[in-house]
């Protein structure tokens, strides 16, 4: 069972004790090129002279060049070739050739673990610029939505898979129209550039059909048409499979208490009471994803709920329930969730992420989008 804070200070918090605990195993590596250089000189000290600590002193700028700046493997590098010049000249050199041998294979690794130094710190470089391009298209695309909407309390987030996984198409909308607040979250098939155009349109369609449309199943034909056009001027593969899965929601202007869901191959989303309980919103008529209606016979069918005053709704892509721990093992946000009290929206977006990235020790494989709404008390 988790506990989330009473507000914004606990969530952070929280990534100060993360951040603080997590990387224990980083900082002993980053002392290793170091303590390589002591053990070194421990080891050369301490056994005959015909013993050579030359390994020691090679792998100290090889181990440093992956994780230090140039500066300062430059530094680990002449504290190696030094520390081996130095036990040299103390043991006095009586085989110039061996001694010479021995300087010399230190000092060409040294050279090396240099040119990978700027190697790595080169594509370090790239994915960095590549990611903040992502990141700005993302928000550009994305944006948060207000904190308060039509009198409910709304958190969205996006969070990106980790390093070396490729950006994806995973979406989010919500909107306050004349029909109510309606939100939706979707997850474009495949990777890419192409499921991040997808994504775009789609956006576009839901925005532009939320507020004209009467209903969600009207919104969600829009949203069909939308992405089949999309897929029509695509060649190959992609025009015949080209689909996003999405759950679309409305809580109606005039009626707080009473939520409406539609659903198309998405995963459910859950409704969260202030007492801890849990419900999942399974569709009570399954439905194709968004692009390959013309694939199924049956029409779109929204379901009804009812809303309790300080409940929240919470929607999520695949990327939360498809996070993997290390024995494969997937994450089950509603074993998770189940019993819990949250302060908000927030305050549940911030104990998910945290909770995932603790799962998968790292981060998940996928990105997640991820909305909260919830109806405060006393309306």
């Amino acid at each position: 069972m988790l506990r989330g804070g009473g507000n914004r200070t606990g969530a952070v918090e929280r990534r100060v004790r993360r951040d603080r605990t997590a990387p224990l195993g980083r900082r002993l590596t980053l002392r290793l090129p170091v303590a390589l250089i002591v053990i070194g000189l421990v080891f050369d000290l301490a056994t005959p002279a015909r013993y050579t600590a030359a390994p020691f002193f090679a792998a100290a700028p090889l181990v440093a060049a992956p994780l230090y700046s140039l500066w300062a493997t430059a530094g680990t590098a002449l504290a190696a070739v030094v520390s081996d010049l130095l036990l040299a000249v103390y043991h006095g050199v009586e085989d110039y050739q061996q001694s010479a041998t021995e300087v010399s294979t230190v000092v060409v690794v040294a050279l090396l673990a240099l040119v990978i130094n700027r190697v790595v710190r080169t594509g370090e470089a790239r994915l960095a610029s590549e990611r903040d391009v992502s990141e700005a298209a993302q928000r550009a695309v994305l944006p948060a939505p207000p904190a308060r909407l039509a009198g409910l309390a709304i958190a969205a987030r996006y969070v990106g898979a980790r390093a070396g996984a490729r950006i994806g198409g995973d979406l989010y909308a919500v909107q306050d129209t004349p029909h109510g607040v309606r939100m939706l979250v979707g997850d474009v098939r495949g990777k890419g550039l192409e499921a991040v155009e997808a994504a775009v349109v789609v956006v576009g369609a839901f925005r532009e059909a939320a507020e004209q449309e009467a209903t969600l199943e009207a919104v969600a034909y829009r949203l069909e048409r939308a992405l089949q056009r999309e897929g029509g001027r695509r060649a190959g593969l992609e025009e015949q499979e080209g689909f996003a899965t999405a759950v679309l929601a409305e809580i109606p202007a005039g009626d707080r208490s009473l939520l409406r869901v539609l659903n198309r191959g998405h995963p459910p989303p859950l409704l969260l009471t202030p007492e801890g309980g849990l419900r999942e919103l399974v569709p009570s008529t399954a439905a194709l994803p968004l692009g390959l209606g013309d694939l199924g016979g049956r029409p779109d069918r929204s379901d009804e709920t009812f809303l309790p005053a300080g409940a929240l709704l919470f929607l999520f892509t695949d990327g939360v329930t498809e996070a993997r721990d290390r024995d494969g093992r997937f994450y089950d946000p509603c074993a998770r969730l189940r019993g819990s009290w949250f302060s908000g929206p927030d305050d549940l977006l911030d104990v998910v992420v945290e909770d995932v990235a603790r799962h998968t020790r790292g981060g998940p494989a996928d990105d997640m989008a991820l909305v909260a709404v919830q109806r405060p008390l006393g309306t």
